[in-house]
């Protein structure tokens, strides 16, 4: 029920899920209203269930409202549904600070961690990064940035596929002493855990082949998905004002159609979804409030791949070793 886009284009992006993934759904909501928009299908495929929930959480709600007025909302009946392994994930589109509620309480924290972090992927020239937090903490200590590059590293390895992630810590120059106290702590902390983590990055990094996970407090992770998002969308509407204004232009762009299309899909949020709630205990993805049906379509795929990776209980191995060891003494 959240999203710009709500109900239809949750809807229509489950079905694409079904038929075209093979990956059954639960859809989650007010069930006169699921049902008046199936209604618009002629072919509902089997896969489909429906699990009524009556109360509704708008973008504007607080997010404690999950908890407190609306305990049967779509976001509270979703996160029991995992809880009660009944779904093998979450995937929302709505109010991210009421997902992040709902899923904390319902799911409880993986142990060890504090609090849970919002992991985007932005494309780069080949492959992926993996950036985190980027809306769930505006602020955070040296330790919660720790959980957070071990959760990203963990969640590059396992479910997007890179071989021994390189972890960077965002920055404002590459040397240890660049930032302040706060910074420099971050650094020395992060450089003791077992993990790749190769230093400082700078914002150039974000969409370079030299780093793979860039670890940073929410504030300062959402401005830089942001920046990615709406830098893809200006270059590829650049390229389409070229092409309308100039028949040469024009004549070009589609002789090299087959490249500006896989342009397209790297830059396109739509093709990874949504980002991972890492931290909690269980699997669940919030997408962008604008998503497409595609775009959902893909939340449930990386979700999916995202419960079946055995991710959580390998972040809760090695945070439990992190605690255990030097760097983590005083860390919970």
């Amino acid at each position: 029920m959240g999203g710009d886009g709500a109900p239809q284009v949750a809807v229509r992006g489950a079905l694409e899920a079904i038929t075209e993934l093979e990956i059954p759904v639960l859809l989650v909501g007010p069930q006169k209203r699921l049902r008046r928009e199936l209604g618009r299908f002629r072919f509902l495929p089997s896969g489909l269930e429906l699990v009524d929930a009556p109360d509704v959480v708008r973008m504007q709600d607080s997010p404690i409202s999950v908890l407190r007025g609306k305990r049967r909302s779509s976001l509270n009946v979703c996160a029991q549904l995992v809880s009660e392994g009944r779904a093998a994930a979450m995937v929302t589109a709505g109010n991210t600070g009421a997902a992040w509620v709902a899923a904390k309480s319902a799911l409880g924290m993986i142990n060890g961690v504090d609090r849970p972090a919002l992991a985007a992927v932005v494309p780069k020239d080949e492959g992926r990064t993996l950036v985190l937090d980027v809306g769930a903490n505006m602020e955070c200590k040296a330790h919660q940035l720790v959980q957070f590059a071990v959760m990203g590293s963990f969640y590059a390895e396992a479910v997007l596929g890179v071989h021994s992630p390189r972890v960077g810590l965002m920055s404002v120059g590459e040397e240890e002493s660049k930032g302040g106290p706060q910074a420099r702590e971050r650094h020395l902390v992060l450089k003791a855990v077992g993990i790749n983590f190769i230093g400082n990055v700078e914002g150039a990094h974000v969409f370079s082949p030299d780093v793979d996970v860039i670890v940073c407090d929410g504030f300062t992770g959402n401005v830089i998905l942001k920046v990615a998002e709406g830098f893809g969308e200006m270059v590829v509407g650049m390229l389409m004002d070229e092409a309308r204004q100039s028949p040469m232009y024009g004549a070009g762009l589609l002789m090299a159609k087959g490249a500006f299309r896989n342009l397209r899909k790297k830059v396109d949020y739509a093709e990874y979804g949504g980002a991972p709630l890492l931290g909690v205990g269980g699997a669940c993805l919030i997408g962008h409030g604008k998503s497409s049906a595609k775009a959902i379509r893909n939340a449930v795929r990386f979700a999916d791949s995202y419960a079946a990776s055995g991710v959580i209980e390998m972040i809760g191995d090695k945070i439990l070793e992190v605690l255990a060891g030097p760097s983590g003494e005083g860390n919970g």
